[in-house]
């Protein structure tokens, strides 16, 4: 088989794949806008998290557009973020309970803009990549965590901006 064969049956493969994933949550382009937009509006007001954030991003629109990239890719496997996430979160002056803060606001929105198949679905992966993020953040602070421990930087370490 020629590379643009596999090239076209991997497209076909991943298509498939993608529809599976919308009749079985409903899931569409329109509804990760919506809890995106839900989501980050909730961060942008947030206390913890929020400071984190308005240090970093002076222009939310493309920074919206890119998790609605990275949230199709997450949810449906449309494979339409091509960043990489980690590098990008390594430096952040963050730990455990900034995820579970990210976590919260998440599944709140999600149960309240989503059907539940729907918040399901985008949650579980939530859970998965904060606590993804959370280990390669210890991990950078020369942390290993073990299964079950939490990452938390010595208040000593860090002042969250105020």
């Amino acid at each position: 088989m020629s590379h643009a064969a596999d090239t076209e049956d991997a497209a076909t493969r991943r298509a498939a794949v993608v529809d599976q994933i919308r009749a079985d949550t409903g899931i569409d382009e329109a509804m990760i806008g919506r809890l995106v937009d839900g989501f980050y509006e909730r961060v942008r007001g947030d206390q913890l998290i929020g400071p984190v954030f308005h240090e970093r991003i002076d222009d939310w629109g493309p920074h919206l557009e890119q998790m609605k990239l990275f949230w199709s890719s997450v949810a449906l496997m449309s494979g339409a973020y091509h960043g990489r996430p980690m590098p990008k979160h390594l430096p952040l002056p963050v730990d455990a309970r900034h995820f579970d803060r990210w976590l919260e606001l998440f599944e709140t929105t999600a149960r309240e803009l989503c059907p539940p198949v729907a918040a399901d679905h985008f949650i579980e992966r939530a859970r998965r990549i904060a606590e993804s993020l959370e280990l390669g953040i210890a991990g950078a602070n020369g942390v290993l965590l073990r299964k079950g421990e939490r990452y938390v930087q010595s208040q000593d370490a860090w002042t969250p901006p105020s």
